[in-house]
């Protein structure tokens, strides 16, 4: 399982997992030792605090797949920033976002050649929990933006 979260980001860490239904939860952590401030570009060791995040990622062994990130917020010490926290960030997932790029890029392929409503259908039958207007919000932000 750690080699499969690797292939997510190399700074995470398998913790544990458990099966509900059709669904597998794995649980996270991040192992980077100083984890930069996004706003002023100072890195920082020091841990303010931690908080569960929980995402969708792509299906596995025909199971969907929730991964529940302990999230660490970290503190600024640059004087000059103006946030005294940051939360520590990842390129596999936007800020805020609830599914990974990669789950969002599978969104789009398979909604290309047929309505939300159909995508809708097929994409929570097997691979993640997506909605009719989740499908459009990401057509419409990919291909407005670009």
């Amino acid at each position: 399982m750690d080699e499969f979260i690797k292939l997510l980001n190399r700074n995470l860490e398998y913790v544990s997992h458990k099966l509900i239904d059709d669904t597998i939860y794995i649980r996270v952590v991040s192992i980077r030792e100083e984890v930069v401030c996004p706003f002023c570009g100072q890195p920082s060791s020091k841990i303010h605090s931690h908080y569960d995040r929980s995402f969708q990622d792509l299906p596995m062994q025909k199971m969907k797949v929730i991964i529940i990130l302990s999230n660490r917020k970290m503190f600024c010490h640059n004087s000059d920033c103006d946030h005294t926290t940051f939360a520590e960030t990842f390129e596999f997932l936007q800020s805020k976002a609830k599914k990974t790029k990669r789950l969002e890029d599978e969104i789009i392929n398979l909604s290309m050649n047929v309505s939300s409503l159909t995508a809708s259908s097929i994409l929570n039958t097997r691979v993640a929990k997506v909605g009719k207007s989740t499908i459009c919000n990401l057509l419409k932000k990919r291909y407005t933006n670009n």
